[in-house]
């Protein structure tokens, strides 16, 4: 038996944000085994800890993780890395450092804890892009078929693959990226990613206040749109804020599911971009393999 927790990320609503799920104490599974249970989580990720490698030890990682979406393994996630640090701290974990350690697929990442209210949020330091600059036309029109809109619909475009394969397009504003209806068809035809496969993240700004933006991350392969997405948020940071966005934002995604996850994104002077939002426990258990 392995113990198991559901973790609610970028909302406090036990049904806002997005779901991911973590099985502790999971060295002993299989590849099959962590694959088939992730389908058959059925949510976009699902994550198993495990003891650091012997490298990741030596850099200072407190925990390692592998995560897995219903169609295979990615080598960072943004909303799993701060489930699966959230159910590693609630289950008595206790950081090497000052704060939490992670290793996966990407190498090490950072997180920090600070306080909000009687509370507490997480956030990562995004993982340096394995591809970013222009999106080429013909790549960009293929991207705008597939959100049904025109090319002169884009704002502007850039690759900010992390690890699962994003690329992303500013829309005009938040009206227009909650009108897309994009064709998952065309979609799932294109053939653009590094790593893993493709995905189409989408922004478009609010007059002023808070949130600053609306996020839509489209993906092909987990079946439509996915909620709240940390990744694909700290590719955007690392894109455009300190620039076309402010500095420090928040970002809201998860409107057009009814989901309404905020996620807060700073750009450090020195321009490391730190995504962070709320967390919150919906399910523990454990599971039988």
């Amino acid at each position: 038996m392995s113990p198991f927790r559901q973790v609610n990320v970028f909302s406090p609503a036990l049904t806002g944000g997005n779901p991911v799920a973590v099985v502790h104490d999971a060295d002993g599974l299989t590849d099959d085994q962590m694959a088939a249970f992730a389908r058959w989580t059925n949510l976009s990720e699902t994550t198993f800890l495990l003891d650091p490698s012997e490298a990741g030890r030596d850099g200072g990682a407190d925990y390692r993780v592998r995560i897995w979406t219903p169609g295979g393994e990615l080598p960072f996630a943004g909303h799993p890395t701060l489930g699966t640090a959230h159910a590693w701290l609630e289950a008595g974990g206790e950081p090497g450092g000052q704060g939490v350690v992670q290793e996966c697929g990407v190498g090490l990442v950072r997180l920090r804890r600070t306080a909000v209210g009687d509370g507490q949020r997480l956030a990562f330091a995004a993982p340096p892009l394995i591809r970013s600059g222009d999106v080429d036309d013909a790549d960009l029109a293929q991207i705008a078929r597939s959100l049904r809109i025109d090319v002169s619909d884009v704002v502007r475009s850039a690759w900010v693959d992390n690890g699962p394969g994003w690329v992303a397009v500013q829309l005009r504003d938040a009206a227009a990226v909650l009108a897309l209806e994009p064709d998952y068809a065309v979609m799932g035809d294109l053939k653009l990613g590094v790593v893993g496969e493709l995905g189409v993240g989408v922004v478009g700004g609010y007059p002023a206040g808070e949130p600053a933006v609306e996020v839509r991350a489209f993906v092909p392969s987990i079946g439509g749109e996915d909620p709240v997405t940390g990744s694909l948020n700290a590719g955007l940071g690392q894109w455009l804020a300190g620039d076309v966005l402010p500095s420090s934002y928040v970002a809201s995604q998860g409107t057009a599911l009814s989901r309404e996850g905020r996620v807060h994104v700073e750009k450090l002077p020195d321009g490391e971009v730190w995504v962070g939002g709320d967390t919150v426990t919906t399910i523990v258990g454990q599971v039988a393999f």
